[in-house]
């Protein structure tokens, strides 16, 4: 190693390193191979000759912990602390999740991931003409804050992180567990965990939206402002890559796209008068991992390096927590076959990996049954086993960003980083992302993108074991879950039971100040979180919102 980048290394350790292990030390066990041979924190270069080239190395690459964040955004990565263990899971009644969620923290999961039904995602309650057929079917449904209560019972939020997959209902569903957590002696500012509230990768890849993108980006920050200053260890956005990816996007895409909404949502911050510094570090991401190992991991690392720069080159960031791209990962379930499920463990494991040497500080790994209908237990439990293994026994935690120094994880980590960007410079010319979505440009792209890559395995040309070569003839189905066909039935009922039971007056009070404050510049939050304590349901906010921002519809963007 070359004089300059020791004198670097000395410094990390004394100026970084030693305040991060002084926080959360270092496991003993995470020091060694499994023959005993002894790992270093961090491994660096040994044939930079000069100055020059010890500089432009710790501007690409540099140290785990430090700008621009390539290696990781953690001094000692997963020596201190694995990543957080999640579970996707929802289904059903919320005591039928609540069992799942007990289920999986019993067998060493360390977070919680919220799969909600599609009439929750879309603000109508269970009873709406529109929920029919689809109540506690691909998530759980939550009408009120007795459902809430019921999801979370006998489960300690002081003790858990909580990750919630909702959109354009985030500030109602969040204004909930905030409620639960009073109601358990938890002080919002103890609270952890992430909403996803990104709706623009719901104009551009998903669909599941209530309101036009300007009121849906007011949400969104007045979400950020009540977070910053009363529960500022919540994550008040997780913007969202793996829905691109899942439609079928490149790695390069998934990551211009879902840092081009993340700019538009610190510029939405930004015009409403937030400080960057104030709410950007609560900003989180969710990437999909895919089986290409060395693509994803590069792809994790260009994008962790290129919100850096974004942050602190344009939006002039001073805290170096607002240059941190800290990221969720679930493999994905568009690679999962119904043919030969077993297969699906092995792809994702390999996704998984690439998570984790990637970099990730949060995993979901899918499960074999996925692609046949919402996971047994045996299968969730293997899935997490995944995780944990990977954890403890392939070696992959034992050092930061292992694949860095590698001729090719360094090339693809520059290239996907360098279309990236590409792509955001178009979108800041057609005025942003809003504009991009009207011109359908990001849209456009995906489509192209998934049309090629359908036809690659079409034709052959792209293998997938299983379903296009290597096919058995004889097959046999695992036994899958089945949703309780009388679940739908008792939710209704619940939610008839809490409006005959609940105060109307304040309902009708809180329901009016919502409608009233939509309309002023006002933070909503407030105005929701009475709502809900009220036991207003999750339709009737959202009716009054819509009552007051209109609808989305399809093509209008």
């Amino acid at each position: 190693m070359s004089d300059p980048l020791d004198r670097e290394l000395e410094r990390w350790k004394r100026e970084t390193l030693s305040d991060a292990v002084a926080k959360v030390p270092e496991r003993p066990e995470r020091r060694v191979t499994a023959s005993g041979r002894p790992v270093d924190t961090v491994y660096l270069p040994r044939n930079l000759s000069n100055a020059a080239a010890c500089a432009a190395y710790l501007e690409q690459i540099g140290f785990p912990g430090e700008y621009p964040f390539t290696r990781g955004v953690q001094p000692s990565m997963y020596r201190s602390r694995f990543w957080t263990m999640r579970q996707y899971a929802g289904f059903g009644s919320a005591e039928e999740t609540n069992r799942r969620f007990r289920y999986l923290l019993d067998h060493g999961q360390t977070g919680l991931s919220v799969a909600f039904d599609l009439p929750t995602q879309i603000g109508y309650d269970s009873d709406h003409a529109l929920a029919a057929g689809e109540v506690g079917k691909v998530g759980v449904a939550i009408d009120t804050l007795a459902d809430m209560e019921a999801l979370f019972d006998a489960i300690p939020l002081d003790r858990v992180s909580t990750s919630m997959t909702i959109n354009a209902p985030a500030a109602v569903l969040w204004a909930m567990y905030l409620a639960v957590g009073a109601k358990q002696g938890v002080a919002a500012d103890r609270l952890t965990g992430t909403i996803q509230n990104d709706m623009l990768k719901e104009y551009m890849a998903r669909g599941t939206y209530i309101f036009p993108p300007a009121p849906s980006l007011r949400i969104t920050t007045d979400i950020f402002a009540y977070g910053a200053e009363h529960a500022p260890r919540f994550n008040t956005i997780s913007v969202s890559g793996y829905h691109i990816r899942e439609a079928g996007s490149t790695a390069a895409q998934e990551v211009g796209f879902t840092l081009a909404d993340g700019i538009a949502y610190v510029e939405a911050a930004r015009r409403a008068g937030l400080d960057v510094d104030r709410f950007a570090p609560r900003v989180a991401f969710f990437f999909g991992a895919m089986t290409d190992l060395f693509e994803e991991v590069g792809k994790f690392r260009a994008a962790r390096r290129l919100w850096a720069r974004i942050m602190k080159e344009r939006f002039g960031a001073k805290d170096p927590r607002s240059c941190t791209l800290r990221f969720h990962t679930q493999t994905c379930g568009a690679t999962l076959t119904a043919q030969q499920v077993d297969n699906n463990v092995v792809r994702v494991t390999l996704q998984a990996l690439a998570a984790v040497l990637g970099g990730t500080q949060s995993l979901h790994t899918n499960s074999r049954d996925e692609a046949l209908a919402l996971p047994t237990e045996a299968s969730v439990q293997l899935a997490l086993r995944t995780q944990q293994v990977i954890a403890h026994e392939s070696g992959a935690a034992l050092t930061a960003d292992p694949l860095a120094g590698s001729y090719y994880v360094e090339k693809l980590t520059d290239e996907i980083e360098a279309e990236a960007r590409e792509l955001i410079a178009r979108i800041d010319e057609m005025g942003g992302m809003v504009r991009a979505l009207e011109r359908r440009y990001p849209q456009s792209e995906i489509e192209k993108s998934a049309f090629a890559y359908q036809q690659e395995i079409e034709r052959g040309r792209r293998v997938i074991v299983g379903v296009n070569q290597y096919v058995a003839k004889d097959e046999t189905q695992p036994a899958i879950l089945t949703v309780d066909a009388e679940a739908a039935r008792r939710q209704v009922a619940r939610l008839h039971k809490v409006r005959a039971e609940r105060d109307p007056k304040a309902v009708t009070r809180t329901l009016d100040a919502i409608e009233q404050i939509a309309g002023s510049e006002q933070n909503l939050m407030p105005a929701i979180l009475d709502a809900v304590r009220a036991y207003a349901s999750v339709g009737e906010i959202c009716d009054r919102l819509r009552g007051v921002f209109g609808e989305h519809e399809e093509g209008s963007t």
